[in-house]
């Protein structure tokens, strides 16, 4: 990866959230219209709040018996992990190893700590070389299941 890379560089742009007080119902319907498999989740203030995923969908609401009409999206947020717009996108590549995730807001902490995208695998995958990538890929899913 190039080192002169910003977080801003190698993100995709025009990421829409999921409101914490939306269904999650209304967070699976966003997922299968924009085909992702995960969203932002944003307050009333519109800052991001958290992430959910169509894996935390099935796992914690639809596998347990409950109607995902009835759970708000916030109650789903978990831990939050984020990168500055203006961090080097090394960082961001090493914040997702670290923390096994596939998908990184973007916030623009000079903009009112505005979310403004989201790294996802695909934008690692324009942007890695393949050692990178296989590296990223053995931390992120090694024993994934």
């Amino acid at each position: 990866m190039n080192k002169q890379l910003k977080a801003r560089d190698i993100m995709t742009g025009g990421v829409q959230c999921v409101g914490a007080h939306q269904s999650l119902l209304d967070a699976a319907k966003m997922m299968r219209d924009l085909n992702v498999g995960g969203l932002p989740i944003c307050g009333d203030d519109n800052k991001l709040k958290g992430m959910i995923t169509d894996r935390d969908i099935v796992l914690q609401c639809v596998a347990e018996g409950i109607n995902p009409a009835e759970v708000q999206a916030g109650s789903m947020s978990g831990e939050l992990h984020w990168i500055d717009a203006d961090a080097d996108a090394t960082e961001a590549l090493e914040v997702m190893e670290q923390h096994r995730i596939k998908r990184l807001p973007v916030i623009d902490v000079k903009q009112g700590h505005s979310l403004i995208g989201m790294i996802t695998e695909a934008n690692l995958a324009k942007n890695l070389s393949d050692e990178q990538i296989a590296e990223f890929a053995s931390r992120v899913y090694a024993g994934a299941g």
